[in-house]
């Protein structure tokens, strides 16, 4: 069977640069093969015209989107920020009704925004690692600036397929 798709939310520059940074000093360096991303779909037919296309008619006329980051919540095993994004959930939400014969139960749900910067640590250190973050946190804004499809690879790195931007 070949790789699933993920579909993930590309962030501006200082966004990534910034979570990219934390997820250095926090995450396992053994299991940290990835940028800081957020995640919106965790497993999309490879083969099926009909995601790019809709990625792509979406991207041609969508704008940059406000991320309010609102928190620094414990993941159990990690910690990430949260994002409270009303124009974020209708982006999932188109998607979800426009691919649901597709989707595995984990992306039929109500889409839960964050960005991980630490994850499969023991609970002490999460829990170590939240407060401390969340003792300097103040909210603020990052930008949503277009969509990444990747090849998820199993275990390890994921293979960026395509990135597409929001119109400006």
């Amino acid at each position: 069977m070949d790789a699933p798709l993920i579909l993930t939310l590309a962030l501006n520059t200082e966004a990534e640069t910034f979570f990219d940074a934390l997820r250095k000093q926090h995450f396992p360096p053994e299991r940290n093969f990835l940028k800081a991303h957020l995640t919106l779909f965790h497993h999309l037919p490879p083969h099926e015209p009909q995601i790019r296309h809709d990625i792509e008619t979406l991207c041609a006329t969508q704008q940059i989107i406000s991320l309010p980051v609102t928190q620094v919540v414990s993941i159990g095993r990690g910690v990430a920020y949260k994002i409270e994004s009303t124009p974020l959930q209708q982006l999932h939400k188109h998607f979800q009704e426009r691919w649901q014969p597709w989707l595995i139960p984990q992306d039929k749900q109500k889409l839960w925004p964050h960005i991980t910067v630490q994850n499969k640590v023991a609970p002490q250190l999460a829990q170590e690692l939240q407060q401390q973050l969340s003792t300097a946190f103040k909210p603020f804004t990052i930008q949503g600036t277009g969509l990444r499809l990747w090849n998820y690879l199993g275990g390890g790195p994921w293979e960026l397929v395509q990135s597409f931007l929001f119109k400006d």
